[in-house]
């Protein structure tokens, strides 16, 4: 990170006056205020990373970044309490309800790849990988899946310990949709938690168990965890920017967003923060361990912010 460069271009003829002018002070000094940022604890490592380089070029701007999973933050989003929302999934009809009745407008900016990691404890050595139709059978609702050995007849006869996020995560709905299904439920006897990290630790201290959450606290925890190779139809595979990147890490890759409040962008500090986020969030992306976007789609996207083109994209 400390050697990390600003990328400029013609879409963004800001950040060249910033590096510029940075010598005499001029434009760095005079932009100050707050930013507001809350949501997913997935997209969080993106956003702290782009926080924390922002604030080397602009010292007196403060950006706070929560956590309070996608849910958590749409529901202060869209009532026009923070400027940004992290959101590893896309905005719902409800929640595209609720922010149109308190006239609250969002630009859907997507900002990197994910690959949902399906995650074991470092001494499991039974488990080779998952089929997407096992990982059905031990998430869904009313699930017979208690122990191991209900699985695969050759693994354990101990119990399956499951760790996720809570259901304001955009993490546990993409999961959810792709691996239970769109209408149906998943089961509730697992130990759930908005922050990651707090998965990471129940994994790694016990052998029989089994978690899933964003790519980048696997790649940051590879000392403590492992990740399991899934297989939906094609064999095995296991997430990697390359696996992500190409689709082929199937069906658990995805993208990544962050949801802008128009009538924030028109404050200088919400505007160039933006900016900076669409125009370096590539390169930091892949350094806390997801995957960037290719640059003609970075490019579509630094467009669509110029434009302001308010609503989903997809």
């Amino acid at each position: 990170m400390n050697k990390f460069k600003i990328i400029t271009t013609t879409l963004v003829l800001s950040l060249v006056l910033f590096s510029c002018k940075s010598s005499d002070n001029s434009t760095a000094d005079m932009l100050s205020g707050t930013v507001k940022v809350d949501g997913s604890s997935t997209v969080f490592p993106v956003t702290e990373a782009v926080a924390e380089e922002f604030g080397k070029i602009h010292p007196k701007v403060r950006v706070t970044v929560g956590i309070s999973g996608t849910g958590g933050g749409f529901k202060k989003f869209c009532i026009g309490e923070i400027d940004i929302n992290d959101a590893s999934r896309h905005i719902k009809p409800k929640e595209v309800k609720k922010a149109k009745e308190n006239n609250v407008k969002y630009i859907e900016l997507p900002v990197a790849y994910d690959g949902l990691s399906i995650v074991i404890n470092k001494n499991n050595d039974f488990i080779d990988y998952l089929t997407v139709d096992e990982l059905n059978a031990i998430w869904k609702a009313g699930s017979t899946m208690k122990m191991w050995s209900d699985v695969r007849s050759d693994w354990p006869n101990r119990r399956i310990k499951l760790y996720g996020p809570g259901t304001d995560s955009g993490t546990f709905d993409y999961f959810k949709e792709a691996i239970i299904g769109k209408k149906n439920n998943i089961r509730s006897d697992f130990t759930k938690s908005e922050d990651d990290n707090v998965l990471v630790t129940g994994v790694s201290g016990d052998k029989y168990s089994l978690g899933f959450f964003g790519y980048a606290y696997y790649a940051e925890n590879k000392d403590k965890i492992n990740v399991v190779p899934i297989d939906g139809g094609n064999g095995p595979v296991v997430p990697s920017g390359k696996t992500i990147n190409d689709g082929s890490y199937t069906p658990l890759s995805r993208p990544i967003f962050i949801y802008v409040n128009p009538e924030s962008a028109k404050r200088p500090e919400v505007d160039e923060f933006v900016k900076f986020y669409l125009e370096n969030g590539d390169e930091l992306a892949n350094e806390v361990g997801y995957v960037g976007m290719p640059n003609k789609v970075t490019k579509k996207v630094i467009e669509r912010y110029t434009k302001r083109l308010t609503g989903s994209w997809f």
